[in-house]
């Protein structure tokens, strides 16, 4: 079924308050999931509700945890999310770096003490919008990702995401895993039971996984196998996105002090928060260009690109942002899709916690 966004919206506030969330914290975890759900990245949205309800019964997560500057300069600053969910500190953490940014012309603010915080391109876009450049990654809570030559999983799904704001079009925003898909992704195909392409999940012996069941097993269950990195399969792999994976590691993992997924599996106990660590960094145009030139140009960059000449004359050439601002305009006007699965999910929740079901 298709859900209207203002629906999918107050079920995950009824939720995240029957949970105990304060109303606040809650009001923009809601805004930025369901934001994500809107730009199609349903891997990471209200779907991520049946993952956050186990933290919240193991006791990691701090619902009501804000977030705390324990270290700053006129330029960084380092925060500790208090074990909360990673939505409120994130958006905290990202217009703190764009503030710093507009008054000094670079603001990098880094997040430790954090946990999930959904679509990494959620953030960065609140830079675009104020007028600046963003550039945000992630370390992650579990390990997915077969390093090249390997055939066990160690690493995450490390996002990162750029945004650089526009004139005329819209911004420019690149949001990606460094695997092939996210993990979340593999969630996706089982809930609407589809079979997966080739090359995103492989066995501990190489051989590709394309039943999502299967593939759920692999990636969440078992210590063989897992996900390929950005570009490669494990054995003929590409060390470039394995590589990348570990920089988008060191800025939001070493950086802020958080852990690093193979250590926190190994030695992680009951109730332990994950500490997940996040990177923000905002550069405000002005410091290099005069106003306005910035935005100028790259709309004349994009015009360029959008103006190529497609292979399939009903395939317009795409620039990055574009296909989720597509969707996320059809979504506003037909409504957020919601597979059976996933309803029965969420009902179970609401069963569970005592909100109210709103979703039909």
């Amino acid at each position: 079924m298709n859900v209207s966004a203002d629906r999918v919206r107050q079920q995950i506030l009824n939720i995240l308050l029957a949970w105990g969330m304060a109303e606040d914290l809650a009001v923009t975890t809601a805004e930025a999931m369901v934001e994500t759900d809107l730009m199609g990245v349903d891997s990471h949205g209200i779907s991520m509700l049946m993952a956050y309800e186990q933290r919240v019964v193991e006791k990691r997560v701090d619902l009501n945890a804000r977030p705390r500057i324990v270290r700053e300069n006129a330029c960084t600053a380092l925060v500790d999310g208090g074990a909360g969910l990673g939505h409120p500190v994130s958006v905290f953490a990202m217009n703190l770096a764009v503030d710093k940014a507009l008054a000094a012309g670079v603001g990098v603010v880094g997040v430790r003490n954090s946990h999930h915080f959904g679509a990494a391109g959620v953030y960065a876009r609140i830079a675009a919008r104020r007028g600046a450049i963003g550039l945000v990654t992630s370390a992650t809570r579990g390990i997915a990702m077969v390093p090249t030559r390997a055939a066990l999983p160690v690493l995450g799904t490390n996002p990162i995401a750029f945004a650089a704001p526009a004139r005329r079009n819209r911004p420019f925003v690149l949001d990606m895993a460094t695997t092939t898909v996210a993990a979340n992704k593999v969630k996706v195909y089982d809930l609407n039971n589809r079979t997966m392409p080739q090359g995103w999940v492989v066995e501990g012996d190489g051989r590709p996984v394309t039943d999502p069941k299967r593939g759920m097993e692999v990636v969440y269950k078992e210590k063989a196998g897992g996900l390929t990195p950005l570009g490669g399969t494990p054995e003929l792999g590409s060390h470039k996105g394995y590589g990348l994976a570990m920089m988008v590691h060191i800025l939001g993992g070493t950086l802020t002090g958080a852990s690093f997924s193979p250590i926190r599996e190994r030695d992680h106990g009951p109730g332990k928060p994950d500490n997940i660590g996040h990177f923000f960094l905002a550069l405000d145009p002005r410091a290099f260009r005069e106003e306005g030139a910035f935005e100028s140009d790259l709309d004349e960059a994009i015009d360029i690109l959008h103006a190529t000449p497609p292979a399939d004359p009903a395939k317009p050439v795409l620039v990055a942002g574009d296909p989720e601002e597509t969707e996320r305009a059809r979504r506003l006007r037909e409504g957020i899709p919601v597979p059976d699965a996933l309803d029965r999910l969420i009902r179970g929740i609401c069963e569970r916690c005592g909100a109210a079901y709103v979703l039909s």
